[in-house]
């Protein structure tokens, strides 16, 4: 989404790009209570484990974890779901897509954007093992190509 403007990165999620083919990306905010805000103004915070799922109309995060603020007066649990915060047009296009096999809501990244926390959520397809392989091969080949003009400029063949 949009760089700059005072966004926080918190935590991301980056086995998401080895594991999936991200088709769309949006950025949803998440309702939060008090203590599990300043938890995650602590840095506390982890989407790794954590996918989507619409259901009932509205968007849920599941499995984020967001340990308990240490001065917190009482206790949470720190895996509970946490409702998504989405436009009604996202939310029908998400439900359509959502229900189609192969096919995730994945976060992306936690963040900090203008005082409130967003979310990076993406629409994904599994890669299948060759996929991967594929990725593999291609990064190995663009760090050859990187390798072999660092060379050349130095003047070594």
């Amino acid at each position: 989404m949009a760089k700059g403007g005072g966004e926080k990165i918190i935590a991301t999620n980056r086995q998401a790009s080895h594991r999936f083919i991200i088709l769309e990306k949006y950025e949803a905010g998440v309702v939060l209570e008090g203590p599990e805000v300043r938890s995650i103004r602590g840095g506390h915070a982890s989407i790794k484990e954590s996918f989507c799922r619409v259901f009932k109309n509205e968007g849920w995060i599941i499995n984020m974890h967001i340990p308990a603020w240490a001065h917190a007066g009482r206790e949470m649990d720190p895996m509970r779901m946490r409702k998504l915060l989405l436009h009604k047009a996202q939310l029908e296009k998400l439900i359509g897509a959502g229900t189609k096999k192969g096919f995730a809501l994945i976060p992306l990244r936690l963040y900090f954007k203008r005082g409130f926390v967003k979310v990076e959520i993406a629409l994904c397809k599994g890669k299948q093992l060759y996929d991967k392989r594929q990725d593999i091969k291609k990064r190995m080949h663009e760090r050859e190509i990187a390798r072999a003009s660092v060379r050349k400029s130095k003047g070594k063949h």
